[in-house]
C-alpha cells in the first residue's frame, strides 16, 4: 500500500452528537464523505480508502456504503491520531496518510489529488486552501455570527508555507474599500479540512501532547507548526458552493439551503 486515505468518524462530537450519521438533505454525512472520496481517487489504484471510528454503528454504516472500517480507541483526541491508528493497523504501513475529515463532505474538486501530488513532491504535510473572493468572505463573516468556531482561515507565505491557522478571520484588512475596488480576490484564504502526511510526520505529531495554542483554537494543525513541521498549502478552486465543515445544526441548515439553491454536488455511492 502506497497511499491511505482515512475518514475519521467518531461518535462523540459535543456540538453535534453522532455527527457522521446525521442526515443532510436525505443522505448521511458519512455516506456523503465516502462518495466524495471515492470519486476523487477513482482513477488511482495505489490509494486505499478506510473509515476509522470508535462506534460499531458508524462502522456498519460505512460498510453499507462498501467502504472498509477499522475500530480505533475512543480516547484518541484528534482525527489525525485516528488516521495514524488506522494506518498502523495494516501489516504493510502506507508511505503517505491522508486525513480526510469526516465532517467536510463538500471538498473542492481536485483537492485530494493536489494533496497527494504535494506529498509525492516531498512535502512533510500538505493541505488545501481556497482564495476567497469578496462575496465569499462576506458570507463567511455572516456565517460566523451564528457559528463563530465553524470555518478556518489560513495565513500563508508566498511560497505556500502555512504560517498560521485560526478560527478567526485572518488577516485583518486595512483599507478594505480600496482593495475591494482594485482586486477581485480578498487576501483571506479558507482552509479545507483535508491533511496529507508523510507517515513519519504523522508519528511525530501523535507522539507530542496537545499544545496550548492548539487547545485554544481547537485546531490540531497548530501543533505541527509549534513542532516546527512545515505545512505546505496547495491552492485549489472553490467547489460548486463554498461550505465550511459541518459542526453545528446551523451548518446543516446552511448546506441544505445551498443544495436546494444550487443542486447536490455529492456523487452517487
Amino acid at each position: 500500500m502506497n497511499h491511505l486515505v482515512v475518514i475519521p468518524a467518531r461518535a462523540g462530537s459535543t456540538r453535534l452528537p453522532r455527527k457522521p450519521l446525521r442526515l443532510i438533505a436525505g443522505r448521511t454525512l458519512l455516506h456523503r464523505t465516502i462518495a466524495m472520496a471515492r470519486a476523487a481517487i477513482s482513477d488511482r489504484d495505489d490509494v486505499a480508502l478506510v473509515v476509522a471510528t470508535d462506534d460499531e454503528d458508524i462502522a456498519a454504516h460505512a460498510r453499507e456504503a462498501g467502504c472498509p472500517a477499522v475500530m480505533t480507541d475512543s480516547a484518541l483526541a484528534t482525527g489525525s491520531g485516528r488516521a495514524l491508528a488506522a494506518a498502523l493497523s495494516f501489516a504493510e504501513g502506507p508511505r503517505f496518510v491522508v486525513n480526510l475529515q469526516g465532517d467536510s463532505p463538500f471538498q473542492p474538486e481536485g483537492a485530494l489529488g493536489a494533496v497527494l501530488a504535494a506529498l509525492e513532491s516531498g512535502a512533510e504535510v500538505a493541505t488545501p486552501v481556497i482564495a476567497l473572493d469578496w462575496e465569499s468572505l462576506d458570507a463567511l463573516r455572516e456565517h460566523k455570527l451564528l457559528s463563530p468556531f465553524s470555518g478556518t482561515t489560513c495565513v500563508r507565505a508566498p511560497d505556500g508555507r502555512a504560517l498560521w491557522f485560526s478560527k478567526a478571520i485572518l488577516p485583518a484588512i486595512r483599507d478594505e474599500d480600496r482593495l475591494r475596488a482594485t482586486d477581485r480576490l480578498s487576501p483571506v484564504w479558507r482552509h479545507v479540512g483535508l491533511y496529507g502526511y508523510q507517515l513519519e510526520a504523522l508519528r511525530r505529531f501523535e507522539a507530542c501532547a496537545p499544545t496550548m495554542l492548539e487547545r485554544l483554537e481547537g485546531l490540531e494543525q497548530l501543533r505541527l507548526i509549534e513542532l516546527g513541521i512545515e505545512i505546505m498549502t496547495v491552492a485549489v478552486d472553490a467547489p460548486r458552493f463554498d461550505s465550511s465543515g459541518i459542526d453545528t445544526e446551523a451548518d446543516i441548515s446552511k448546506v441544505e439551503r445551498l443544495i436546494a439553491e444550487h443542486g447536490d454536488p455529492t456523487p452517487a455511492l
